[in-house]
């Protein structure tokens, strides 16, 4: 019988499984020289034997040089990110040009001697006292892969240093985080050091590439829960079980952030806001609102949610202006802020540090209306005008005017302009609703 087995790494390809995982090429003595990861392995690693693949400047001087092809496929996208950081660690491939310096890379730490581990991304890893993992080749897709866990184990990413023999932090505010069970908040000892360390041990699981046992350990825990009538543990155990299994990155990095924060450095932007503001520390939440309608028709209200300086999509909202006729943005912006910051107040929510108003001093007042209407003290509110990109604050004849390279400015502007974009987009969809239905 012939011998029907691919003969080279192009054909070896075409056999490669739809599933994510990670591709490691090998040269003609059989050393790894390159190690990426995919979504789709046979469609990725595949693109790099096409014809354009040749006339690319960053793959044409060594792909050449690939005598084979081998694949290691994995559950989901987060485990092919971690798998493609280890095989880059182990092999230091030749043409993985962002191995070779470490430093320049993301780690993902997770310090364990704290009583209530935390967990960060770093470039500057601890050498003891942590668990390390990584370098990450893509500092967007860990960012990513590190909201995907938090929403599914809900650990902290602060810097708080929290001891259970400190009795202040059982009166500490806890953050949005809380509020949108993304943290289970240590600081306000709202779980116990044991259950929170059990967290964490979860997470390691998944870090170490051990979900089926981690899967098998929580389906026994479900069906111990039930046999005890504790019917409230056992759903809850389902619930983190269902999201283990549908865990994936879900184009977060490449397809939620715009392309605007390729240009910003969101620390810098932040510690920027710090020192303009005056603010007593660095903000770790910013929200933005604007209004949309056409000649007072459909009008609708945005809110954007910045966490750390970067899009949480989980935190954005909608409204629809629903007490305001006609043309009347001052109207509408009180409107909008005195139903999401009522609702805040009542539900004993966390405001965000800075909230930012699309435009110029008539839609700030007009915040600040609104607050004053509710009897509540503000957040720090801020509004950016478009035209001469000038900072109102509350009470201050004059503006402030930044460099337009300040980072400060430029995250204003994200948010911003990404608060403007949803709002138009929801305006659109109400306008192309009522068209239809007339």
């Amino acid at each position: 019988m012939p011998d029907t087995a691919p003969t080279g790494p192009a054909e070896k390809v075409k056999t490669f499984p739809r599933k994510p995982g990670v591709y490691l090429m090998k040269d003609a003595a059989g050393a790894v020289v390159y190690v990426g990861k995919a979504k789709n392995l046979r469609a990725r690693a595949g693109s790099y034997f096409l014809q354009a693949a040749h006339k690319d400047a960053r793959i044409r001087d060594w792909i050449g040089l690939v005598a084979d092809i081998d694949f290691i496929e994995t559950d989901d996208d987060i485990a092919a990110l971690l798998y493609e950081a280890e095989w880059i660690r182990l092999h230091q491939p030749k043409f993985n040009k962002d191995r070779k310096d470490d430093k320049t890379y993301p780690y993902l730490q997770i310090r364990t001697r704290e009583e209530f581990p935390r967990v960060e991304i770093t470039r500057k890893p601890r050498r003891k006292g942590v668990r390390l993992y990584g370098p990450f080749t893509s500092a967007k897709a860990l960012r990513a892969a590190v909201q995907v866990l938090q929403g599914v184990f809900q650990f902290r990413t602060c810097r708080l240093d929290i001891k259970s023999s400190d009795d202040r932090w059982r009166w500490f505010r806890p953050c949005l985080l809380a509020s949108i069970r993304r943290c289970t908040a240590p600081c306000n000892f709202r779980v116990s050091r044991e259950e929170y360390r059990r967290q964490v041990k979860k997470l390691i699981f998944i870090l170490e590439g051990k979900k089926a046992k981690l899967v098998r350990r929580m389906e026994a825990d479900m069906a111990a829960a039930a046999e005890a009538l504790n019917f409230e543990k056992a759903r809850r155990v389902r619930d983190e079980i269902a999201a283990l299994q549908k865990l994936a990155l879900r184009g977060e990095a490449e397809t939620d952030i715009q392309p605007s924060v390729v240009r910003i450095d969101p620390k810098k932007g932040l510690l920027g806001l710090r020192k303009v503001l005056g603010l007593e520390k660095a903000p770790r939440t910013i929200e933005g609102m604007d209004i949309a309608h056409l000649g007072g028709t459909d009008t609708v209200a945005s809110l954007v949610s910045f966490l750390d300086g970067l899009p949480f999509k989980n935190g954005y909202r909608r409204f629809k202006v629903k007490t305001v006729p006609g043309v009347d943005d001052f109207a509408s912006m009180r409107e909008v802020v005195s139903r999401r910051f009522r609702r805040l107040r009542d539900e004993d929510e966390v405001f965000p540090d800075i909230l930012l108003i699309d435009g110029g001093k008539g839609q700030l007042n007009a915040a600040v209306a609104a607050f004053r209407a509710l009897g509540i003290d503000p957040p720090c509110v801020i509004s950016l005008a478009k035209q001469e990109e000038e900072i109102f604050r509350p009470g201050e004849a004059e503006s402030i005017k930044l460099s337009r390279h300040s980072a400060a400015l430029r995250l204003l502007q994200y948010v911003r302009d990404e608060a403007h974009r949803f709002a138009q987009h929801y305006h659109h969809q109400l306008r192309r609703k009522r068209l239809t239905d007339e």
